[in-house]
């Protein structure tokens, strides 16, 4: 453990993650994890100081939480998934003595008031509304496509189907027919309806201190749910200056003070810049990781700095590096899903394992033989890593392990 400095703030991890521990356990602020209870023996045996908490749903406790956390002298939660924002939110309202921050915190989570947030600020979205059930989205469906006016027999425009506090590719589905709609389980309404965006899609990720950018990163998606790399291509990268406006505007109309965020938007061919959604926590499929592989940065102690009411911006200057200049090379991942029906083993393809842009793999051998219908987007059953020096490569890269088979 790295000598901890009593002058700089206590922080709380809110969720388990144990690349976060590892890299806040050698940073030089106090800190302590607040998980389920099912990861109290591993933090005794590892020295690790912990707080069991039950995460499932939001109550009257998060008070009680907020206080346990105050007693013991912490000057921040950090929320470190999807599902442990709302309870940062009503913990710093209470910390920080700010009790917009939990409404903040609920914005965040719910897609729909977020897309009306973004929307009254001036912010331009695609078109949405809220499903309670299966006739809305057949409604929404029609209404679209009149709209883009389709006649009979045209194929429809799909519209997109979301969970209102989800993460990610999580509840995500792709509706073109009614029978697509059919196929919608009772539990996933209510939902978010979205019209399509055609157009190049991105993340980026953003640490945010005194309402100021203090690193920005654009992440390129080469293919949704399976694939992204950092920096961007140079093509991406060209748009770096709208893009930063963009978030400027976005840290205005949502009243982001310190933390990090991480929004995805759409590059239309018209050229317009249209807001997808932001969430308040690390992306998924390590983009955190990616992101210190090709900077030399922990980004999760990138988090501490912005999320640390006594953070000085000394501290934050000399802590991030400058954009695209100072990075190493171009990091990427790809999430690996079974192409069969019925698969025995892992073999990474010859032609991946022999690239000198491949550096290692998350993948185990299969518990089960038969592979499951993947169910909206689905879930990768592991990461492969990639590095290199020239972005198309990567990208061409990426694109190329989609015909691949990693099982067998």
């Amino acid at each position: 453990m790295t000598e901890k400095n009593p002058e700089k703030g206590y922080v709380a991890l809110l969720g388990w993650s144990l690349n976060a521990i590892d890299a806040v356990d050698r940073f030089d602020r106090r800190y302590v994890v607040v998980a389920p209870p099912w990861a109290e023996d591993y933090c005794k045996q590892n020295d690790i100081p912990f707080v069991p908490w039950d995460f499932d749903r939001l109550n009257e406790r998060s008070h009680e939480l907020a206080h346990q956390l105050d007693d013991m002298g912490v000057d921040v939660a950090i929320p470190i998934f999807e599902e442990t924002v709302e309870w940062a939110g009503a913990v710093n309202a209470v910390l920080l003595k700010n009790p917009r921050l939990l409404g903040q915190a609920m914005l965040f989570r719910d897609k729909s008031l977020m897309k009306r947030r973004a929307q009254l600020g001036g912010i331009r979205v695609g078109v949405f509304e809220e499903a309670h059930d299966r006739g809305d989205v057949i409604r929404f469906l029609k209404r679209v496509n009149q709209t883009l006016l389709k006649l009979d027999g045209d194929p429809n425009d799909p519209i997109h189907f979301k969970a209102f506090d989800k993460s990610g590719t999580a509840g995500h589905r792709v509706i073109r027919t009614p029978e697509d709609v059919d196929n919608i389980p009772d539990e996933e309404f209510p939902a978010l309806l979205e019209s399509h965006l055609d157009g190049w899609e991105f993340a980026v990720e953003a640490w945010i201190k005194n309402g100021k950018i203090q690193f920005l990163n654009i992440s390129e998606y080469v293919t949704l749910g399976y694939s992204v790399f950092v920096p961007a291509t140079p093509e991406l990268e060209a748009h770096r200056e709208r893009i930063t406006e963009e978030i400027e505007k976005l840290i205005e109309v949502f009243d982001i003070d310190f933390g990090f965020i991480h929004p995805e938007y759409f590059l239309t061919s018209d050229n317009k810049l249209y807001f997808g959604e932001v969430a308040y926590r690390p992306p998924g499929f390590n983009a955190l990781e990616l992101i210190e592989r090709a900077y030399g940065f922990n980004g999760y102690q990138g988090l501490v700095l912005a999320f640390d009411p006594k953070t000085t911006q000394e501290e934050l200057d000399a802590f991030f590096p400058e954009e695209v200049v100072d990075a190493r090379g171009h990091a990427g991942c790809f999430g690996v899903y079974p192409r069969r029906r019925v698969v025995s083993r892992l073999e990474v393809p010859e032609e991946t394992a022999n690239h000198p842009y491949f550096e290692f793999h998350e993948l185990s051998d299969p518990r089960e033989q038969k592979v499951a219908k993947r169910s909206a987007f689905g879930t990768h059953w592991g990461l492969a890593y990639f590095f290199g020096d020239n972005a198309h490569d990567l990208r061409d890269l990426l694109k190329r392990q989609e015909e691949l088979d990693y099982y067998i």
